[in-house]
C-alpha cells in the first residue's frame, strides 16, 4: 500500500537522500510506502540552530563518523559495536520548512531487525529534549 507523506514527491527533495531499497533494512521520511516510512524530525528554531543541535548530538554518539557535513545535508556513518557493520544515516534540511528529512539504512545484509527505525527514534528523542 502506498501513501503520500509531507515532503514525499515534492520539489524540495534532494537526490542526496536516496530512496530505500526493497529490503527491510532501511527507513526514510521521504518514503511513500508504510514499511519504510518514518516521520521527519521537526524543529521550531531556525535551520542553523537545528543543524547545530543535531551535529552536537551526533558528535556525542560512540562510533559515529561524520562523513559529510553541508549547509543542508549531513551524512553520518554509524558503526555497530560487535560486528563493526556500517549503517548510513543522512539528514536533509529542505529550505523554508521546519523539518529534517532522515534516512537510515544498513550497508550490508537484508534484515536489520528494526535497528534503523530504533536508531532514528533514539535520535528523535535526543533532538526533541
Amino acid at each position: 500500500m502506498k501513501r503520500s507523506h509531507a515532503g514525499a514527491g515534492s520539489a524540495d527533495i534532494s537526490n542526496k537522500c536516496l530512496p530505500c531499497p526493497d529490503s527491510p533494512n532501511c527507513v526514510s521520511s521521504q518514503s511513500v510506502d508504510n514499511a519504510h516510512f518514518i516521520e521527519p524530525l521537526h524543529y521550531t528554531t531556525n535551520t542553523a540552530g537545528a543543524r547545530r543541535k543535531l551535529l552536537e548530538i551526533l558528535k556525542r554518539i560512540p562510533r559515529v563518523h561524520l562523513a559529510k557535513v553541508e549547509t543542508d545535508y549531513i551524512h553520518a556513518e554509524f558503526r555497530t559495536s560487535i560486528f563493526r557493520f556500517v549503517d548510513d544515516v543522512t539528514f536533509f534540511f529542505p529550505p523554508d520548512k521546519k523539518i529534517i528529512h532522515v534516512r537510515s539504512a544498513s550497508r550490508t545484509g537484508y534484515y536489520d531487525f528494526g535497528e534503523n527505525r530504533r536508531r532514528v527514534e533514539r535520535l528523535r528523542a535526543r533532538f526533541e529534549k
